[in-house]
């Protein structure tokens, strides 16, 4: 009689700790699906971010390459600068030895 009331007993503990597993396991799955999609909307900013990035990055090159065309750059030379292009008798040409 001692050992089925004390078996009835394990049966119960053991249902409870099994309860008690699936509840801390149900917990954990809930836990990580919410910082897999925390995870997933920062992932998602940052490529927005990135996109924004580019895209100026784009405008950057744009404006350097404008601004360093040569029609640009003579145009500035000769009208801001007064310069001018030298003749060719006084043009020096240096070798590299």
């Amino acid at each position: 009689m001692y050992e089925k009331h004390n078996s009835g007993r394990m049966h119960t503990a053991m249902i409870v700790l099994l309860w008690g597993g699936c509840l801390v396991s149900a917990l954990g799955v809930s836990y990580t699906a919410f910082l897999s999609r925390k995870s997933t909307q920062e992932l998602e900013v940052l490529r927005r971010e990135s996109s924004s990035l580019q895209v100026v990055s784009g405008q950057y090159l744009l404006e350097k390459s404008t601004w360093a065309a040569y029609s640009r750059i003579e145009r500035v030379a000769v009208t801001e600068l007064q310069m001018k292009v030298p003749e060719s008798k006084k043009t020096v040409l240096v070798y590299k030895q």
